[in-house]
């Protein structure tokens, strides 16, 4: 079994990097920084359950809190703060750096993962892949308002998980979006599942699948 403890990092004053390491007991040289939905923090089921099955993977995991969470401990982002937030997953994966020299993979749910996919495609050299969970494609009955003006942008690797009732994107319109990326995606479906995509019922299940499937698909053509 692995350890997992608060991390706290200051050397950025103005973007603390705030939140939990999962370090294995034999770890390996890869890293994934994990960060959660809009209305959530690092504490959430999703995260948790995901850090500690990477963990016992060999992966060391950072899970942390959005700049936009350590400001105010409930209620979604304000308008505006998508470029901090970006800042501190930046901030993050720097903090990560220096704990290995291997790759460093960078994952989120929902609002999570689009501004890490929104950082990646700005920086591409950033991180070595993409885990993202319950992407937002649109607001709820609003298909027209896609956020994928930047997936053609994305030249990094990125697996995405998705439940066949979350009504931010059918599989369908995910299917069609992904087409946009021009790096290798993958697209795992979660039969059954809404947006938050894990529930206490299929927590170890999932965390298993989604392992399986992420390490196999960063792996993939890696002789």
């Amino acid at each position: 079994m692995g350890t997992s403890l608060e991390f706290i990092d200051n050397s950025a004053h103005d973007l603390p990097v705030r939140g939990f390491v999962h370090r294995p007991a034999e770890p390996g040289a890869d890293c994934l920084v994990l960060t959660h939905g809009a209305g959530a923090n690092c504490q959430s089921l999703l995260l948790t359950a995901l850090a500690e099955a990477f963990c016992a993977a060999g992966l060391t995991v950072l899970r942390c809190d959005l700049p936009f969470r350590q400001l105010r401990p409930h209620g979604p982002p304000s308008r505006g703060s998508a470029e901090r937030d970006q800042d501190g997953l930046r901030a993050a994966v720097a903090c990560m750096r220096k704990e290995t020299a291997g790759r460093i993979f960078l994952g989120g749910h929902s609002y999570g993962g689009r501004q890490a996919s929104m950082l990646a495609a700005k920086e591409p050299g950033l991180v070595e892949g993409l885990l993202l969970l319950s992407y937002p494609l649109h607001p709820p009955e609003r298909p027209d308002q896609l956020r994928t003006a930047h997936f053609p942008s994305l030249q990094i690797p990125a697996l995405f998980a998705h439940g066949t009732r979350d009504g931010f994107g059918s599989i369908a319109e995910m299917e069609a979006a992904l087409k946009l990326v021009p790096a290798r995606t993958e697209l795992l479906t979660v039969p059954g599942a809404g947006h938050e995509l894990m529930s206490n019922r299929t927590r170890d299940d999932l965390s298993v699948r989604l392992v399986g499937t992420f390490w196999s698909f960063v792996n993939d053509g890696a002789a």
